[in-house]
């Protein structure tokens, strides 16, 4: 039995009735890291990693939530929104934000569970997000657009989760469209689709097996470097407004001796930025080496700049490198552990496997697990009703 159907076999022994399925997918960057909330650039693509929601109305106000995957469960209220500090949050901080506006949010059902590693920086959470904003408008007949829906579910988790994540993963597991890339603008949400052609090569996710966690002081404190960084900057250009712009020229007059620490990480962003720029025109004159090399400076950028690496992440992008068969590679995420992505050449996947799976073990004493993704499109209606 599919996932699918056990979703919706719980969700009828549950509560008797027929739900709604909603696919939300997780999704891959292939460059652009923590440049979306200092208002940079991304690149990145919704892929067939994904969570799987069904869910139905109630005649009450009561919430029941099962998380499939952990055999968990939540009773509450619409009228009673508080932070749980565990898994149930990320729903309730969405129909918080629905109530916020006004919208007409009653009881509901919902069975949840995914095909997306936990811990691997494939934003679980904001498919999650997405998935129950998609649902209640469903439900509900709303009538709200996607990118209101994605908006939501950015404040869900900055305002009731308390993670201050960017618009990045929502966006792109929302917004995804199969076979391309989005290279969206995190400043104006202005985005265009290219396509993504890259016969003969693979996207691999190599899991570092350290599960990293987004809540934790570190993703807050980069971004607070980063603001402060602008603060201080703006005494000398009262124009700026985030790193989105600001130059090196700026960062090595004011920063460079003065806050080594804050210069590294707004230096880390403003190069961040500008890679990805030379990597949608490689990517648009079908330079695929180029944009490799990208990737590998992405990643160094992220490791000695910014910090938010970790040594099972730097072993693997290491091994990588090493692969004839590998274009490029860097770690993927908020850092810390999760994934790295590769772009391999299909006639070289069999012995990359083989080998990043053997030397990542000598180096760490950890596995790795590799997943093969497609792209697809974004959060969807899978079904109205099953029976």
């Amino acid at each position: 039995m599919d996932l699918l159907s056990q979703l919706t076999a719980s969700f009828q022994d549950a509560f008797h009735s027929d739900p709604i399925l909603i696919c939300s997918p997780g999704r891959v960057n292939l460059i652009g890291e923590h440049t979306d909330y200092n208002e940079g650039f991304v690149l990145p693509a919704a892929i067939d990693k994904a969570i799987y929601l069904a869910v139905g109305p109630r005649d009450d106000d009561e919430l029941h939530f099962v998380a499939y995957d952990l055999n968990k469960t939540y009773h509450g209220t619409v009228n009673d929104l508080t932070s749980t500090h565990t898994w149930a949050d990320y729903l309730l901080g969405v129909v918080a934000q629905f109530r916020l506006l006004g919208q007409p949010i009653r009881g509901f059902n919902c069975v949840f569970g995914g095909t997306i590693p936990m811990g691997a920086g494939l934003s679980s959470s904001a498919a999650l997000e997405n998935g129950v904003g998609f649902a209640l408008n469903e439900l509900f007949g709303l009538g709200l657009d996607r990118i209101t829906l994605l908006k939501l579910s950015q404040r869900a988790e900055n305002d009731f989760v308390g993670a201050k994540v960017g618009i990045m993963d929502m966006f792109a597991s929302m917004m995804g469209k199969a076979n391309h890339v989005i290279k969206l603008d995190c400043r104006s949400l202005e985005y265009t689709y290219a396509p993504l052609q890259m016969d003969g090569i693979s996207i691999v996710l190599c899991d570092s097996r350290v599960k990293h966690s987004l809540v934790t002081s570190e993703y807050n404190t980069r971004r607070a470097e980063c603001e402060a960084g602008v603060r201080f900057l703006k005494t000398f250009y009262p124009e700026i407004n985030s790193l989105r712009d600001v130059t090196m020229t700026m960062l090595d007059t004011h920063l460079k001796n003065t806050q080594p620490l804050i210069y590294r990480r707004c230096a880390y962003v403003v190069q961040e930025n500008q890679r990805l720029l030379d990597g949608v025109t490689a990517l648009e004159a079908g330079d695929i080496k180029t944009f490799g090399q990208l990737m590998y400076g992405s990643h160094e950028g992220l490791s000695q700049w910014y910090e938010v690496s970790c040594p099972e992440l730097d072993a693997l992008v290491d091994i990588a490198r090493e692969h004839h068969g590998v274009l490029g590679a860097r770690m993927m995420g908020g850092g810390f552990g999760g994934c790295t992505i590769n772009l391999v050449r299909e006639d070289a996947l069999d012995d990359f496997t083989h080998l990043i799976t053997k030397q990542y073990k000598a180096r760490t004493g950890k596995d790795t697990y590799l997943h093969a993704c497609k792209i697809q499109n974004g959060t969807n209606l899978v079904s109205k009703s099953v029976s």
